[in-house]
């Protein structure tokens, strides 16, 4: 009777438990369902560190020369459209976290600006004109807005999960450093205008000649396109602050050449310094020697709007590129 009496208590307290232990093994199978795709997805970035970019833009400069039909300044109002110019860049991206990167960069870019294509009295009476080529490295720390989902391997539709084919939006700041040399055109030939000390640098003691490779602080916002997991389509907009107002080598006052250079040098470095039409008597005295050519309050500063495409290649386990 005793081991009845046992045999009946075990089978009543086993099926009493029976219902809790199915609902802990459900409830944990559940918890596993939603959250280990989750995790996992958390952790992929980390296979992807590295993203090569390679693309294609625009470029613009804000400076003393050309700009809007007003007085000149150094806002996106003065803005010359006409001088944009193609640029290219290439990338090499380096995933911090899901939200955070760093990206090294390679940019290429011309850009110009014309007192031509400005009413505005002064400067349209100056008649400068350069350009230049830029060449810019740059290491620009990103931060997210969103995390960048990575979604499908296909882009397949009706297919439930985590589809990542959200615009992923980010802001970026940086340092760089960039190489130009001003140039301009007189009578079919080009001449860089830095040989020839345009407002007396290099002469006069307080103008000293300027280098042509400078900082520059890069700031902008990109977004960026997943077509899948690992081809993506970006597109950023950065303008770069420098610590030089000679990009167009304009910046103080006019000088009076004829005290520093003689022969040809002068005559090619008159007609380089001041263009103007100088047989108009208004014209000769607002360029005169000590009258403004530029403004030194302000640097010069340039854009670059660039479209790429992106590529991520997978990382081994001690988190190098595995091409």
């Amino acid at each position: 009777r005793h081991t009845r009496y046992w045999r009946d208590w075990s089978s009543d307290v086993c099926s009493s438990d029976l219902p809790r232990k199915m609902k802990k093994i459900f409830t944990f199978l559940l918890l596993s369902v939603l959250l280990i795709p989750g995790l996992v997805n958390a952790q992929r970035w980390k296979r992807q560190r590295y993203e090569f970019s390679m693309g294609a833009g625009v470029s613009n400069f804000l400076g003393e020369l050309g700009g809007a039909n007003q007085i000149g300044t150094h806002y996106f109002r003065d803005l010359e459209f006409s001088q944009t110019r193609l640029a290219a860049a290439l990338g090499l991206r380096y995933k911090l976290s899901n939200y955070f990167a760093v990206n090294t960069r390679l940019t290429y870019g011309r850009v110009s600006g014309d007192d031509r294509l400005t009413t505005e009295k002064f400067r349209h009476t100056r008649n400068i004109n350069f350009f230049s080529d830029i060449y810019e490295w740059s290491l620009n720390f990103e931060g997210a807005f969103q995390q960048e989902q990575i979604g499908h391997r296909y882009r397949l539709k009706k297919v439930k999960g985590l589809k990542g084919y959200e615009l992923y939006t980010y802001l970026f700041a940086g340092v760089g450093v960039f190489y130009f040399n001003p140039k301009t055109e007189f009578q079919g030939q080009t001449y860089n205008l830095r040989d020839y000390n345009t407002e007396g640098e290099g002469y006069i003691p307080t103008r000293k000649k300027y280098s042509t490779v400078q900082l520059c602080i890069p700031l902008g916002i990109g977004f960026k396109y997943t077509i899948d997991r690992q081809w993506g389509l970006g597109l950023e907009f950065g303008i770069r602050k420098t610590f030089t107002d000679y990009i167009d080598d304009v910046s103080t006052t006019y000088i009076d050449l004829s005290q520093y250079q003689t022969g040809e040098q002068y005559d090619i470095g008159q007609f380089l310094a001041n263009p103007s039409d100088r047989s108009d008597a208004e014209a000769a005295r607002i360029t005169a020697p000590g009258q403004q050519r530029g403004d030194p309050r302000y640097k010069d500063s340039y854009m670059f709007a660039i479209f790429s495409v992106n590529y991520k290649i997978k990382t081994g386990r001690n988190n190098l590129p595995r091409f």
